[in-house]
């Protein structure tokens, strides 16, 4: 079993930054793919940003030269930074655990920005 948990939403004012951290704990042997969700209400989950075990990240199109998002792999921990918020970057965001034979959702964190 892994559970994992997101911290660090908020309100903040367009043009802020966050930074977001998800942390998995567990029976975890390594973890081979962390990412980011978000979905705003009445649209579909999109992803954020991917990183993989060995650290090459891939972005969605909307948040590309303003997020950036890393990961300590020593402490099963994903980060996303988030600079130059925008109102549209409201959403709940998940953050996803995936260990190849398993995977794992986050319960999201709110992110709210206003304008």
């Amino acid at each position: 079993q892994v559970h994992v948990v997101e911290s660090g939403g908020g309100l903040v004012q367009a043009g802020g930054s966050l930074t977001l951290s998800c942390a998995a704990s567990g029976s975890i042997a390594s973890i081979d793919h962390m990412a980011w969700f978000r979905q705003a209400p009445g649209k579909q989950r999109e992803l954020v940003a991917h990183i993989t075990l060995g650290g090459e990240t891939n972005y969605g199109d909307s948040v590309k030269g303003r997020f950036t998002v890393s990961r300590d792999n020593a402490k099963n921990t994903v980060y996303l930074q988030m600079n130059s918020l925008k109102p549209e970057d409201t959403a709940v965001y998940y953050c996803n655990v995936d260990g190849g034979l398993w995977d794992s959702w986050g319960q999201g964190t709110q992110v709210t920005v206003s304008t």
